[in-house]
């Protein structure tokens, strides 16, 4: 395994990756396999609880995520061309944060309940509810494979405000 780079909104070139979107998985292989478990190394050395393909510069429909709290055993979750069949009417709002966008967090809503179906890490469909924490994660990840980030769901105040607190705190460092 290894840690691989995370693609940031401070970096032009960067940026137009993050913005592509994701081309489906026709298999699940060990090559995949092998590209999952970098994913989530590369997320716990981040730290982060879930990362799409893209943000590491694989524009494809892959996921990894772990919503283990601190001091819990590690629950890895591995997500290969994820779809949202449906979603709840009734939103929340969550304070989220993206390790594509470092260090700035703000407040999205989206659909408190989503169900939806994917290819595990063997390649077997699942089809499941997600709520909560799950539901925020899920569809923040999903996002990615669209070309989407979180602060596109803020203002344009808002959002070019969080590029540029990435990019000062980029040159600071």
């Amino acid at each position: 395994m290894a840690i691989r780079r995370i693609l940031t909104v401070d970096n032009a070139a960067d940026m137009a990756v993050l913005k592509k979107i994701s081309t489906p998985v026709e298999a699940v292989t060990d090559d995949l396999r092998h590209l999952m478990d970098d994913m989530l190394e590369t997320m716990y050395d981040a730290p982060g609880i879930g990362l799409a393909a893209v943000q590491i510069g694989e524009p494809i429909r892959v996921i990894v995520m772990d919503l283990a709290r601190d001091g819990e055993e590690p629950a890895p979750r591995y997500f290969v061309n994820p779809e949202i069949l449906s979603a709840s009417e009734e939103t929340q709002g969550y304070e989220e944060g993206c390790l594509s966008v470092p260090d700035y967090y703000d407040d999205v809503e989206r659909p408190s309940k989503v169900t939806l179906r994917y290819q595990d890490y063997k390649g077997e469909t699942v089809v499941e509810e997600a709520e909560g924490m799950f539901a925020v994660c899920i569809q923040h990840e999903m996002d990615h494979l669209e070309g989407v980030l979180f602060i596109d769901h803020l203002s344009r105040l808002r959002r070019d405000r969080a590029i540029t607190k990435v990019k000062k705190a980029r040159r600071a460092a």
